[in-house]
């Protein structure tokens, strides 16, 4: 018989303070088959929770459904980007933009969410890791153009524009979308 209920899980994802009530209903909605992204997204906004539980819980969560992976990694960025960005510098929000573009190479999303967290005046997270994270996705996303744009501006910022014309040059042969 089940130490909790779907709806207990959920209560106690969104209201427990207690590390170990928190873990015993994440094991529970583990065993329970539980996939809905929905129901973790409650856990990883949970406040009492640091940085390297929220990585516990992610990364347990990822290996134990490889099928929603992408979508756990995507939410665990955007709660590092917005929650501990003063404390990391963004490391941990890059960490799981990347894993998230490894679950689903053809994905555009995690690369371009990685661009809206650059502070150019404090050059937060360091345009070279950006631009090294958003190069490594040229072959393998679906929308090159609107990446290759990207990577253009981004060169602006840093006010390197050779760099920026030349991969504008790139996108507008390319061609598609913007």
């Amino acid at each position: 018989m089940p130490k909790f209920t779907p709806e207990e899980i959920r209560y106690t994802f969104a209201n427990s303070a207690d590390f170990n009530e928190l873990f015993d209903a994440f094991e529970e909605a583990l065993q329970q088959n539980i996939q809905d992204v929905e129901l973790y997204r409650l856990l990883f906004w949970n406040h009492s929770l640091g940085p390297d539980e929220l990585c516990l819980f992610g990364e347990k969560l990822a290996k134990e459904f490889p099928a929603i992976a992408y979508d756990v990694y995507m939410w665990l960025a955007s709660v590092f980007e917005v929650t501990y960005s003063s404390y990391d510098n963004f490391e941990l929000a890059i960490k799981y933009y990347r894993r998230a573009a490894g679950a689903k190479p053809t994905e555009i999303d995690p690369y371009l969410d990685a661009c809206d967290c650059y502070d150019p005046d404090l050059n937060i997270p360091p345009a070279d890791v950006l631009i090294d994270f958003l190069k490594s996705g040229i072959e393998s996303v679906a929308n090159k153009k609107k990446l290759l744009m990207r990577l253009s501006q981004l060169y602006q910022l840093i006010g390197d524009q050779e760099q920026s014309d030349y991969y504008r040059d790139l996108a507008n042969d390319v061609g598609g979308t913007n």
